[in-house]
């Protein structure tokens, strides 16, 4: 008898479990994948590096419109909790309300090369857009615990390949690309998505939300809104060790995407409430941590555009945005809180334990000791 595939909610292709896989108790309806990737269009790559015992890190790239529509601008905003971070590209981002190409995300000394790599990219395969200017967007978090980050290891050609390889439908998770290398709450995190359904009278969107997280300490971890965290201290190297950083130091990174057709002012307020789904998985926004979000839609492809002008405006030359009324926009803001607390719980799930520079590790959040303490609290948390 054939045994059924697992499914993309609660598995990885790969069979890494998934925080759903957990019994863990989560608010909303997801789309097909449970991941960014279910907003049509939207794709995602990874380039990982895994080399001898000190190279843990990668690079992804997340296009909206995927490779045939990079130059095709979506409206956006962003959004900066905590500014001890870097993502390129966000003066003309806020300037234009738009984003025309992907969203690179590597470590926080890797932000050269890759952005390098989104513009030979765009070189070789649209040399109409390269006749402008470009302004690639590139995010990142810092992996220095487990990866030798003052290496020259993240090379243009590996920015080259995420986009290359980006698809859509269900995602790897956990120790892949940009997050390959990164921390959460002292287990090993790394990259993770979801996704939320909203209805809105006949239509059905989707609100996907990516995550490279590398944040939070030990102690505050929360998971349906149980503290685990506080009953999770042993096996924690980065606190019991001579460690120089503190608890909760590193960045997030998070990355919203929807079809709904929104103004970018709209999609800054997505960004805006990605701190309330971040915060349901316990952190309160560590000093040393880069706290940076960016949210866009792709409805209304063709607007917001900004080209050299050929010809002196005609009476027609115009722009022209559908938006959802702002009066009813709360179930996009509910989407997009329950969207990234899963999409953090579920690189915490999905990560492995990792040695790497110095021999440092960091263990994985312990699946069976999560399920006993949720299963303590009863069934409106686990099952």
């Amino acid at each position: 008898m054939n045994t059924p595939a697992p499914s993309p909610l609660t598995s990885t292709p790969s069979g890494r479990p998934r925080a759903r896989a957990l019994g863990i108790r989560l608010d909303g309806t997801p789309g097909p994948a449970n991941a960014l990737t279910d907003v049509p269009g939207v794709r995602i790559g990874y380039t990982t590096l895994v080399q001898g015992s000190s190279v843990r890190t990668g690079v992804t790239a997340v296009l909206p419109r995927g490779r045939d529509g990079v130059g095709l601008p979506c409206a956006a905003g962003r959004y900066t909790l905590n500014g001890n971070g870097e993502m390129t590209g966000s003066s003309w981002l806020d300037e234009t309300g738009s984003l025309a190409g992907p969203v690179m995300i590597t470590n926080t000394h890797a932000v050269g090369p890759v952005h390098r790599g989104v513009v030979d990219w765009t070189v070789a395969n649209r040399p109409e857009l390269a006749r402008q200017w470009l302004l690639p967007v590139v995010a990142e978090t810092w992996d220095g615990y487990l990866n030798d980050i003052n290496g020259p290891h993240v090379r243009a050609e590996h920015a080259i390949a995420a986009i290359d390889t980006a698809a859509s439908g269900p995602i790897e998770e956990g120790c892949v690309g940009g997050g390959t290398g990164m921390n959460c709450y002292g287990f090993k995190g790394g990259s993770g998505t979801s996704s939320r359904v909203v209805e809105y009278g006949t239509a059905r969107y989707t609100v996907g939300a990516f995550v490279q997280a590398n944040f939070g300490a030990r102690r505050e971890l929360v998971v349906a809104g149980v503290p685990v965290g506080r009953r999770l201290t042993q096996d924690n190297p980065m606190e019991d060790t001579d460690w120089f950083a503190p608890g909760g130091a590193g960045s997030v990174i998070v990355v919203i995407g929807t079809d709904a057709p929104l103004l970018p002012g709209q999609c800054k307020a997505l960004a805006r409430r990605v701190p309330l789904g971040l915060a349901r998985t316990g952190t309160t926004g560590s000093h040393f941590s880069g706290d940076i979000f960016l949210a866009f839609s792709t409805a209304n492809p063709g607007a917001l555009t900004s080209v050299f002008p050929q010809s002196p405006p005609t009476d027609e030359d115009y722009d022209t945005l559908r938006h959802i009324p702002w009066g009813r926009i709360d179930p996009f803001y509910d989407a997009t809180v329950q969207a990234v607390e899963e999409a953090v719980l579920n690189a915490l799930v999905t990560a492995e334990e990792t040695t790497g520079h110095n021999g440092h590790r960091t263990p994985a959040l312990p699946h069976a000791r999560l399920r006993t303490l949720l299963a303590e609290r009863g069934p409106d948390v686990a099952g």
